[in-house]
């Protein structure tokens, strides 16, 4: 009967305690792993987030000084943009380098970029940011310009570096007379 109690405590200890004793301490080193990784994931996510600003920041440069090179520098080699100018779409940076080409050209100095309303979110490898921009400069016929646009950006890090795979640049529009409307205001 002793050797009964004695197996059946030997059970109990190894069968519950000594699991319970384990599962009780393995916690504490998952979440001091996860813990780690949590702060790492927040540092680089913070890292990212940085470098995306940085390059937006690029743009809003690249644009009001008219640096084609350094526009053309934030841009993913299989670049797609949906931009407020025909056509629908336009696909590779040799395709629009043209078109900054010609927006620099179109556009008398100086060229005034506001942003506001920045949101961005990163992953690992692709990140998001939209904003609203206020774009005011002067046309070649004199008419001034001042309208606020909505802007997005599809990133993707390549090699270290985050780029531009995606723009799209939108004014909201009347459905009922399908133009553009300039006036609105945030």
């Amino acid at each position: 009967m002793h050797k009964r109690k004695a197996i059946f405590r030997l059970m109990i200890l190894c069968g519950v305690i000594l699991p319970g004793i384990i599962y009780a301490q393995t916690p504490q080193i998952v979440n001091k792993s996860k813990k780690e990784a949590i702060m790492t994931t927040g540092k680089n996510k913070t890292n990212d987030e940085a470098q995306v600003r940085q390059q937006i920041d690029n743009f809003v440069k690249a644009f009001r000084t008219r640096d084609l090179n350094l526009m053309m520098s934030l841009y993913a080699p299989d670049f797609v943009a949906f931009d407020i100018v025909p056509p629908l779409q336009q696909v590779g940076t040799a395709t629009y380098r043209n078109v900054w080409e010609q927006v620099f050209a179109f556009f008398q100095h100086p060229i005034d970029f506001e942003t506001r309303d920045l949101s961005i979110v990163t992953g690992t490898d692709v990140a998001f940011s939209h904003q609203l921009l206020r774009l005011q400069t002067t046309m070649p016929n004199g008419q001034k310009v001042d309208r606020w646009e909505r802007l997005t950006f599809g990133f993707r890090k390549i090699d270290g570096v985050w780029l531009i795979s995606h723009e799209h640049v939108s004014v909201p529009a009347d459905l009922f007379s399908g133009k553009a409307i300039l006036d609105l205001q945030p």
